[in-house]
């Protein structure tokens, strides 16, 4: 009896060293999921649809981690159950622990796309198609199919967008960037239209986008484009021709290689200032905001013309053709 009771005690023994030693390295693989870096292959981080926690850890960790240890650990924080998807960016350090709050919190990395004035709404669609994490519903969908999509009054769109960075997250579509881009042009031009100056020859909104647009294309110094401004409302009230060389190339469409020639400035098109009065049907390049409000406050001058002088982008204003004349042969012939 005595030799019974001896090994019924060592195995008692035995089975209390044994469940320490499973505590204890049950113990050690929790503290090292609690310590261990997370580390992606990308800087950002994709939670797609579906994902879990359980999956998850592997996708984070350095190692594999058993399914035994990865139900245990997770058994003691129930707290990370639920995540959700999108993109997430972790910094140096990050835990995995960290790594998973923040994605059960969603504190998703906001991407973004830079959507620049004076381009066209075909740069924007390009754009748009290599933004990152974007959907695209833009692809094979007519203008005026996305100008209904849109709200808009006509199925035109070029310049009914405003230039802005657009920030974002995975699953948004191309076509919800350029709903809001419309949405914030309506509201801003509604706005710059209200407090306009009085007297304007500028009849709509819409024709203050389009004068807008033109002078966003004729200078890219912020400062010179409430004269040029000036330049096209005194020809305007004048009833001169705007004469200006990006409605030529805007008409010219795909035969544009470069180069305005004088054949160009002499076959008419719809767009092309130098054959038709006033303003040309549309927009022809998205214009900022302040360009639009160049339009509606520009400065008081007596010029009607101007030339580039090759400096910085800047431009000599002229009051009249003689000395437009003087100055076209000074900084464009070099006489």
């Amino acid at each position: 009896m005595k030799r019974l009771f001896k090994w019924l005690g060592r195995l008692l023994l035995l089975a209390i060293l044994a469940a320490a030693g499973l505590g204890i390295y049950g113990f050690l693989q929790w503290q090292q999921l609690e310590e261990t870096q997370v580390t992606t292959a990308q800087p950002l981080f994709v939670v797609e649809r579906g994902d879990t926690t359980f999956s998850l850890i592997n996708q984070l960790s350095p190692r594999h981690v058993p399914a035994l240890h990865r139900k245990l650990w997770l058994r003691f924080h129930p707290e990370l159950a639920a995540v959700r998807h999108g993109v997430y960016k972790f910094a140096p350090n990050t835990t995995l622990r960290q790594a998973l709050n923040k994605i059960v919190d969603g504190d998703t990395y906001r991407l973004q796309v830079t959507l620049v004035e004076g381009l066209r709404l075909s740069d924007w669609q390009a754009k748009l198609a290599q933004a990152e994490y974007l959907e695209n519903e833009l692809t094979e969908l007519p203008e005026a199919a996305l100008a209904k999509r849109l709200g808009a009054d006509t199925d035109k769109l070029e310049g009914r967008f405003l230039p802005e960075s657009y920030s974002y997250t995975p699953g948004d579509s191309d076509l919800s960037i350029l709903q809001r881009a419309y949405d914030d042009m309506e509201q801003f031009l509604a706005k710059a239209w209200e407090e306009r100056q009085p007297n304007l020859p500028i009849n709509t909104p819409y024709e203050a986008l389009i004068l807008a647009s033109i002078i966003e294309k004729e200078t890219g110094v912020a400062e010179e484009r409430p004269l040029i401004a000036s330049v096209f409302i005194n020809r305007l009230r004048a009833g001169m021709r705007l004469q200006t060389d990006p409605t030529v190339i805007y008409g010219m469409g795909e035969n544009y290689d470069g180069k305005i020639r004088k054949r160009d400035l002499q076959t008419a098109t719809a767009y092309n200032t130098y054959t038709i009065d006033g303003l040309p049907p549309t927009p022809i390049a998205m214009p900022s905001k302040e360009a639009i409000l160049a339009t509606l406050q520009p400065d008081k001058s007596d010029y009607y013309y101007f030339v580039a002088t090759g400096e910085a982008g800047r431009h000599y204003f002229s009051k009249s053709l003689r000395e437009h004349n003087n100055a076209v042969r000074r900084y464009i012939l070099k006489r």
